[in-house]
């Protein structure tokens, strides 16, 4: 199919979100990339196209468009000698909230939800630690965010919040917490956990039970020593069934994830994943530990990070994965958690605007396990957050059920979601 005919089709399937009407050579540019990967024929093209039109579509772990940073502004705060957190929280707080205040960014922020033919992300609304008050700082970002453009943007906190987004011809954002909130107080359990609830009430609806390092829960995946969940973080996986909060082990080590899962009496997920029997990223899951998820009646979600995919590190390499769950563990039991965002194309022009900043150190907690891959522009354009109809569509061809199909773009989300409720 010629790029004028698919940009054609794909306009006329599209979720009813407004667009600013200017074509975004960016999006046009990653749709290209993953169609000469796929080569679909025009049925299934245009079948895929029309189905995902049609669902409720759910991200189980991703970002909202991310807006340009404000050049000016940083610079001005940088020469008046703003500290390095300064720095980053104003840098986040314009990426994540400018959709909102500036109209070129509302502009660009809908064109890229309008190609996703997205109804829900499982937004990414807290930082990778415990502190309650590191927590709250993206909440309460994405809560302005969703306040201020409800006409298009809504915030959800129960599943039937998503298909009233659908109905309406609107987005919708899904909360989770990236980490356990604690007192760090050392009183009791009981004490620790208590911010468990006060951030479920806040809109929080699932939570990390570690990052990639190790916490009290329990060893993240970039530990070498691969401990398993402590006996806090059996605590933690007990009080966050209570309430009603998704247990998440995206990030957590192989032990740690099938500990918690053994341990849990709801559902659970490792919502941005991959599968290690594919290959085996430390981000990857073995069968065993997907199984354990599986039995708990949850799912893990795939994402679209090239480096943890592996083999062609593409589209056709997302699909393999989602593919090898729906063989060996049935489709009830994968979805998409892309954990990719979509960034404005003002971003490098804003940045240019910046003075020249030293070298700084790594993050401790981003700590990734040195190799020698390769990512190519095609890799990470054919699997950009704005493919998603295309995902769609290579499940088409990979022969997969329109019933199927459904579930794992967006059916097995809401499902774990129901099952958590309390």
């Amino acid at each position: 199919m010629s790029r004028r005919g698919f940009i054609g089709t794909t306009a006329a399937a599209s979720a009813a979100l407004p667009q600013s009407g200017a074509p975004n050579a960016k999006i046009e540019g990653a749709k290209q990339a993953a169609l000469d990967i796929l080569k679909p024929s025009q049925r299934d093209l245009e079948h895929g196209l029309e189905l995902h039109a049609n669902s409720v579509v759910v991200d189980g772990y991703g970002f909202a468009p991310r807006a340009a940073i404000d050049g000016d502004v940083m610079r001005e705060a940088m020469e008046a000698g703003a500290s390095e957190l300064e720095l980053k929280d104003m840098r986040e707080d314009m990426g994540m909230t400018r959709a909102a205040v500036d109209p070129a960014e509302r502009a660009e922020f809908l064109d890229a939800w309008k190609a996703s033919g997205v109804t829900c992300i499982f937004q990414n609304c807290g930082e990778e630690g415990n502190d309650p008050l590191v927590l709250m700082k993206r909440l309460s970002r994405f809560t302005y965010l969703t306040d201020s453009i409800r006409d298009v943007l809504r915030r959800a906190v129960f599943p039937g919040d998503v298909g009233k987004a659908k109905e309406d011809g609107v987005g919708c954002l899904y909360f989770t917490g990236n980490g356990v909130p604690l007192t760090q107080t050392g009183v009791s359990a009981e004490d620790e956990l208590r911010y468990v609830r006060v951030f479920y009430q806040l809109g929080i609806r699932m939570m990390h039970v570690t990052y990639n390092r190790r916490n009290r829960l329990g060893d993240g995946c970039a530990e070498t020593a691969n401990g398993g969940l402590s006996d806090f973080g059996r605590m933690a996986v007990d009080e966050l069934n209570r309430v009603g909060v998704i247990v998440d082990v995206a990030h957590s080590g192989w032990q740690t994830s099938l500990e918690a899962a053994q341990r849990s009496s709801k559902p659970m997920v490792a919502s941005h994943s991959t599968c290690g029997a594919l290959y085996a990223h430390i981000r990857s899951k073995p069968d065993k530990v997907i199984r354990a998820i599986v039995d708990t009646g949850g799912y893990i979600g795939i994402c679209c990070i090239p480096r943890f995919l592996r083999r062609t590190g593409d589209i056709a390499a997302l699909l393999d994965h989602i593919d090898h769950v729906v063989k060996k563990f049935g489709p009830d039991h994968v979805a998409l958690g892309t954990d990719v965002v979509y960034a404005s194309r003002n971003g490098r022009s804003e940045t240019a605007k910046l003075p020249p900043r030293p070298k700084r150190r790594i993050r401790f907690a981003a700590l990734w396990p040195p190799d020698d891959f390769t990512t190519t522009d095609q890799m990470n354009q054919s699997v950009a957050w704005t493919n998603w109809p295309l995902f769609t569509v290579g499940m088409v061809q990979r022969g997969h059920s329109d019933e199927v199909i459904q579930k794992i773009i967006g059916g097995n989300v809401l499902r774990v979601l129901e099952a958590n409720l309390v």
